[in-house]
Parts: C-alpha cells; structure tokens; sequence
C-alpha cells in the first residue's frame, strides 16, 4: 500500500464520526462529492478539525474552501500536501 493509501481508513473513520452523512462511508468511491452524500458546511468544520487532530496538521486560510473536502480523494491531496511542508 502507498502513502495515499494509507490515509484514506483514516479519512473515513474521520469521516463517519464527524460527517454527518446520509450514505455508509464505506459505500463511497474516493471521487464522490461528499456533500452529495449529505454534508453540511457545519459538518465540513467538524471533519476539518477532526483531520487536524488525526494527522496533526492545520488546515492554512488558502485550503478552506469547499472543494478541499468535497471528496475523499480531495482531503487525501490536501493532506499530502500539508505533511510535505
């Protein structure tokens, strides 16, 4: 398994305790708008904080925007590119 991967058990746990969704997390391709799925802006909040806690990184203004958390593979890409900095 690569790097990738790894993260998204990690995204979908986040994901099923804190998103709030009307569909199983695990019935969800990578590339499903999550906010399709039933998310709310105020349940993004929580997943967002929930993902800064689980990875220990902060979330910079410029990533605050829907399209970071519209999809698993988004958060994935977003993630990665916090733990390279």
């Amino acid at each position: 398994m690569n790097e990738a991967q790894d993260l998204d058990p990690r995204i979908r746990a986040v994901l099923t305790e804190h998103g709030r969704l009307s569909r199983d997390v695990a019935t969800l391709a990578s590339t499903d708008d999550l906010y399709q799925a039933g998310m709310t802006s105020h349940a993004s909040v929580n997943v967002m904080l929930a993902l800064e806690g689980e990875f220990d990184v902060e979330f910079p203004d410029a990533m605050l925007k829907r399209s970071v958390f519209d999809s698993i593979a988004s958060i994935r890409a977003a993630l990665l590119d916090l733990v390279r900095v």
